[in-house]
C-alpha cells in the first residue's frame, strides 16, 4: 500500500512541478496549437496554447512507476515494464503527430494512413510481447480468468490486443477535444485499475496474476501524472495534452485491462471513451447513408458545446458519467469477486 501511495505521489508531485517548465519551454519555441477551423468557434481563441504536455504525463508515470519500486519490497515485472514501455513509445508517436503539425502550421500532423500503421506496429508488437515474454493468459475474461474463460488461442487474443489498443488510444484522442476532459475522464478509470491491481494482489489464489502490485503500481503512477497535468490542464486550459498524452493514456488503459485480465470490463471501465467513438461512427454513418446528421458535431461533446452549453459545464457533467462508470465497473468486479464465495 506504501508503494502505491510513494507511487502516485512522486507522478503527481513531477507532473505539477515540471508542467510550468515544459509550457515555458514550448511557448519560447512557439510550439503552441492550431485549432480546426471546422470546430466551434469558441475554440479559436486557445489556438496558440502550449501543446505536447503528454511529454510531461509520460514522464511524470515513468518516475512514479520506478520510484514505487525503491525501498520497497516490490520487483519489477514484465507485465508491468511492458505496460510502461509501451506508453512510452505510443507518448512518442503522439509526439511526431503534434510535432509535425505545429511545424506544417496546421492541426493535422501524421496523414491518417501513417498514423494507423504507427498505432497497429506498436499494438502488434505489445500483444507479441504479451505472449511471448510476459505469457499472458489468452482467456477472454471480464474479471477474472474463469469468467467466461473461453480460450481465444494466441492468435485470437493477439488479434483482440491489437484491435484493444489502436480503438482505445483512438477513444481517448477522440475524446480530448476539451480542457481535461480525457485527463480527468482517465483518471477514474486508472483509479479503479489502481484499486484493482491491489484486490487482485491480495487474493491471488483466485486471479492467479503474478505482477497484479506492479500493474497496479503503473495504474496509480497515471493518476498521479493525469492529476499534476490537470492542475494547469484544467479550464482554462495553459497547455493541451495533444496526440503526446491521449496516444500515451489510451494505449495504457488498454494494456492494463489486457494484463490485468479484464477484457471485457474495459468497455464498462472506459465507457465515456466508447460513447465518444461510438458518437463519431454513428455521425459517420448516419450522413453517408441518410444524408442527415446525429449530431450538430461529433465527438458529442462538441454538439452540447453548440447547443449553448458552457465547456466547463459539459466536462464537469462528463466527468460525473466517467466517474459514475468507473464506479460501476468496480462494483461488478468487487460484485464478482463475492459471488465466488470465499476470501482467501
Amino acid at each position: 500500500m506504501l508503494s502505491l501511495m510513494e507511487s502516485g505521489s512522486v507522478g503527481f508531485v513531477v507532473a505539477v512541478l515540471l508542467t510550468p517548465w515544459w509550457i515555458r519551454f514550448v511557448r519560447a519555441r512557439s510550439l503552441g496549437q492550431h485549432i480546426r477551423e471546422d470546430g466551434p468557434a469558441t475554440h479559436l481563441a486557445k489556438a496558440g496554447t502550449p501543446t505536447m504536455g503528454g511529454v510531461v504525463i509520460v514522464f511524470a508515470t515513468v518516475a512514479g512507476y520506478v520510484m514505487g519500486h525503491v525501498a520497497t519490497s516490490i520487483s519489477f515485472t514484465r507485465a508491468g515494464v511492458l505496460a510502461v514501455s509501451v506508453t512510452v513509445v505510443s507518448g512518442l508517436l503522439g509526439f511526431a503527430d503534434d510535432y509535425i503539425g505545429i511545424r506544417n502550421a496546421r492541426n493535422l500532423g501524421l496523414n491518417k494512413r501513417g498514423k494507423f500503421v504507427g498505432q497497429v506496429a506498436i499494438a502488434g508488437i505489445f500483444a507479441l510481447l504479451a505472449l511471448t515474454w510476459v505469457h499472458t493468459s489468452t482467456m477472454l475474461s471480464f474479471t477474472r480468468l474463469s469468467l467466461p474463460g473461453w480460450d481465444l488461442t494466441s492468435a485470437g487474443w493477439f488479434l483482440l490486443a491489437v484491435f484493444v489498443i489502436v480503438a482505445t488510444s483512438n477513444a481517448v484522442n477522440l475524446t480530448d477535444g476539451l480542457d481535461g476532459l480525457a485527463g480527468g475522464a482517465a483518471t477514474f478509470d486508472f483509479a479503479v485499475l489502481s484499486v484493482i491491481g491491489y484486490w487482485q494482489f491480495r487474493h491471488f489464489s483466485i486471479y492467479h496474476l503474478h505482477s497484479a502490485l506492479d500493474l497496479g503500481l503503473v495504474a496509480v503512477g497515471l493518476v498521479g501524472a493525469c492529476l499534476g497535468f490537470l492542475w494547469w490542464n484544467a479550464a482554462p486550459a495553459r497547455i493541451i495534452m495533444g496526440d503526446t498524452g491521449s496516444l500515451a493514456i489510451g494505449t495504457a488503459l488498454g494494456a492494463l485491462c489486457l494484463l490485468m485480465n479484464l477484457d471485457l470490463l474495459l468497455v464498462v471501465l472506459g465507457g465515456l471513451f466508447v460513447a465518444e467513438t461510438l458518437s463519431v461512427i454513428l455521425q459517420v454513418l448516419s450522413f453517408r447513408f441518410f444524408h442527415r446528421r446525429v449530431f450538430r458535431m461529433a465527438p458529442f461533446h462538441h454538439h452540447f458545446e453548440l447547443k449553448g452549453w458552457p465547456e466547463t459545464t459539459v466536462i464537469i457533467r462528463l466527468w460525473i458519467l466517467s466517474a459514475l462508470l468507473a464506479a460501476l465497473a468496480l462494483g461488478i468486479f468487487y460484485g464478482d469477486f463475492l459471488k465466488i464465495g470465499k476470501v482467501v
